[in-house]
C-alpha cells in the first residue's frame, strides 16, 4: 500500500471519524449551548430596543409637557398681571370710598361746628338780653328812688352806661 503524502488508511479513517465526531459535537453544542445563548441575546436585544423606544416616547412626552408648562408659565404671567390689575382697581375703589367717607365726615364736622357756633351766638344774645334786662331793672330802681326829674334821669342813664362800659353795647 502506498501512502498518499505519507498518509495511511488508518489515519484517514481516524481523521474522518474525528471530523464526524466534531461535526456531531458541534451540532449538539449548537443545539444545547448556542441556541440558548442566541435566544438570550435576542431577548436582550429586544429588551434594549424596547427600552430605547420607551426612552424616545418618554422624551417626546417630556418635550410635550415642557411645552405645556412653558405655555402655562406664559399664562401665569398674564394671570398674575390680571390679578395685580384687579388689586390696583380694588385699591383705587377703596381709596375713593375712603376719601368720600372722609369728605362726608368733614362735612358733618363742619355742620356740627356751625350748629354749635349758632348755639353759642344765641346764648351770647340771650346773655346780652339778660344783661339789658338787669341794667333796665337797675335803672328803673334808681329812677324810682330818685326824683322823676328829666335832668336827673339823664344823669342816671349816663352813669349806668359808664358803669357798664362802652364795649358792652358795641358787641
Amino acid at each position: 500500500m502506498e501512502r498518499l503524502f505519507g498518509l495511511d488508511m488508518q489515519l484517514l479513517m481516524d481523521a474522518l471519524q474525528f471530523g464526524a465526531s466534531v461535526f456531531v459535537l458541534f451540532l449538539l453544542a449548537g443545539y444545547l449551548l448556542f441556541d440558548p445563548v442566541r435566544k438570550l441575546l435576542k431577548e436582550r436585544q429586544e429588551g434594549i430596543r424596547k427600552n430605547i423606544e420607551d426612552a424616545e416616547t418618554d422624551k417626546k412626552s417630556a418635550a410635550q409637557l415642557k411645552a405645556e408648562y412653558e405655555e402655562k408659565l406664559k399664562g401665569i404671567d398674564k394671570e398674575a398681571e390680571q390679578i395685580l390689575s384687579e388689586a390696583r382697581q380694588k385699591a383705587l375703589k377703596n381709596e375713593a370710598k375712603m376719601i368720600e367717607e372722609a369728605k362726608e365726615e368733614a362735612a358733618r364736622i363742619v355742620k356740627r361746628a356751625g350748629e354749635e357756633a349758632e348755639l353759642e351766638k344765641k346764648r351770647a344774645i340771650d346773655e346780652v338780653k339778660q344783661e339789658m334786662i338787669a341794667i333796665a331793672s337797675m335803672m328803673a330802681a334808681k329812677v324810682v328812688t330818685a326824683s322823676m326829674d328829666a335832668k336827673i334821669q339823664d344823669t342816671l342813664v349816663e352813669e349806668t352806661l359808664k358803669e357798664m362800659g362802652d364795649s358792652t353795647w358795641l358787641s
